[in-house]
């Protein structure tokens, strides 16, 4: 295979040794708060190393809290951006306020962003009030310090009574290092790495799905007692709650979840964490069980929860809740739907189960079993290869261009989910592709499992080689 030369093209590029890592587990929250216009989207951007955070001279900018992925010294953290907190206004200067109790609420560390040019005002001081009843580590950061000169006037601020102020200069990065540095060190103890199937650990399963679809009815009919918080309003779970559950014989870690709310009230009070958390819960999770409500269609909330599942690598299971209340047209119908907008997670073990009565919940535990065990599948090198040798001579690509591309040579990257990595001397068309990957799944199982398939394209070097 000598003449061939190496192109990745169209698909990310694999390290065919790599496999999956710790579990890393979810990020701590950081909250930058503040009075308007005291530079805290130009400290986001500088702790960002990029600019992603709008900044302009007037105060209001930012109106929403947004959340970044950032990194300090190997740590990893999500930045919370906060509109300026004025905490006696009225109005859109209101909601913002509001928007930035939430981000205090539900942070781990809160930093408070000052103008040190200006002193502590005393919109600066009803901040304090209000930071102090919250109980959370805040740093207190003297902003605007842009020479030693103005040191002095960061001194001034040991007067707010919350600690040492930090001096900085978000606009031209002088202190920032010694800020960040202060902030991990307020940050909560980073949990131990923990790695999946690990020996003699419980199994990590994330109840997934939309608003009051019957997660915490379920989380508390497994675990024998009213543990989570139960109402039939929507959204009632904001934080992820784990269990330690005996099912089937064995123990089990469930982590059951805020609700998934339509795309455009993610950014909506807490229901802006309640999807971050979602998120980190399914890091941490191996496999997701995602609770669909029987008795209504599937929603695009149902279908989005499923995409996040398939695209975050993990094992799937479908749990349709309230199979005890539904009709003989009801569950033709939702055959139908199943068929239809599934389509892309055939894979997936389905189970029909009631949360309310406890009905056929102990058909979970073969699901999520047969789930983890696609999930964890590797194919020898030597039956791969035979199998793609067979697929190619049997259903060749398609002719484009007077080309016909082929799989020359296939390995399998890794597991959990399972990776694979395909030599290819053309381009493979999506609809192959997707043909490949059924194959795959009718003749090695991969049941409950996504499916990663990457392709290196190896263009033939010179002009008349055979």
């Amino acid at each position: 295979m000598s003449e061939y030369e190496i192109e990745t093209v169209g698909m990310d590029t694999v390290d065919v040794g790599a496999e999956v890592g710790a579990d890393e587990g979810p990020a701590p929250v950081v909250a930058v708060v503040g009075r308007p216009n005291v530079g805290k989207s130009t400290l986001v951007n500088r702790i960002l190393g990029r600019r992603e955070a709008v900044v302009e001279d007037v105060p209001g900018v930012t109106r929403d809290r947004v959340a970044y992925d950032a990194t300090w010294s190997g740590r990893r953290f999500t930045v919370v951006d906060t509109g300026g907190w004025l905490p006696d206004s009225s109005g859109l200067a209101a909601a913002i306020a509001e928007q930035a109790r939430l981000a205090v609420d539900l942070a781990d560390v809160v930093m408070f962003v000052v103008d040190a040019t200006v002193g502590a005002t005393d919109v600066d001081e009803a901040v304090v009030e209000i930071l102090r009843r919250a109980g959370k580590p805040v740093v207190l950061v003297a902003n605007k310090v842009d020479d030693v000169g103005a040191e002095a006037d960061a001194a001034m601020l040991w007067s707010l009574g919350i600690g040492e102020p930090h001096p900085v200069s978000a606009l031209h990065g002088r202190g920032s290092g010694d800020l960040l540095d202060a902030v991990l060190e307020a940050l909560p103890e980073e949990a131990p790495a923990e790695t999946f199937g690990e020996v003699g650990g419980p199994r990590r399963i994330a109840l997934l799905g939309r608003p009051n679809v019957g997660k915490s009815s379920l989380l508390n009919k497994l675990a024998g007692e009213n543990r989570a918080v139960v109402d039939a309003v929507a959204g009632t779970t904001r934080d992820p709650v784990d269990e330690l559950i005996e099912l089937g014989g064995r123990e089990w870690r469930f982590i059951d979840t805020a609700g998934i709310r339509r795309r455009h009230r993610e950014n909506q009070g807490a229901d802006f964490y309640a999807t971050l958390r979602t998120q980190s819960a399914l890091e941490r999770a191996e496999v997701a069980v995602v609770l669909v409500d029987a008795e209504e269609p599937l929603a695009e909330q149902d279908l989005r929860i499923v995409s996040m599942v398939i695209e975050s690598g993990r094992a799937l299971v479908l749990a349709y809740n309230k199979w005890d209340l539904l009709d003989e047209e009801r569950r033709h119908y939702l055959e139908r739907e199943i068929d239809r907008q599934l389509h892309n997670a055939r894979w997936a073990p389905r189970v029909n189960i009631s949360a309310k009565t406890g009905r056929h919940v102990e058909k979970l535990v073969p699901g999520i079993d047969t789930a983890l065990e696609g999930w964890g599948t590797r194919v020898p090198t030597s039956k791969l290869n035979q199998f793609f040798a067979d697929l190619v001579n049997s259903h060749p690509h398609p002719v484009r261009g007077g080309k016909q591309p082929r799989v020359l040579f296939a390995t399998q990257a890794g597991v959990r989910p399972p990776r694979f990595v395909l030599f290819t001397s053309g381009f493979l068309e999506e609809g192959y592709r997707r043909f490949i990957e059924r194959r795959l799944r009718e003749e090695f199982g991969f049941e409950g499992t996504p499916l990663d398939i990457a392709m290196k394209i190896r263009e033939k070097r010179g002009k008349g080689r055979k």
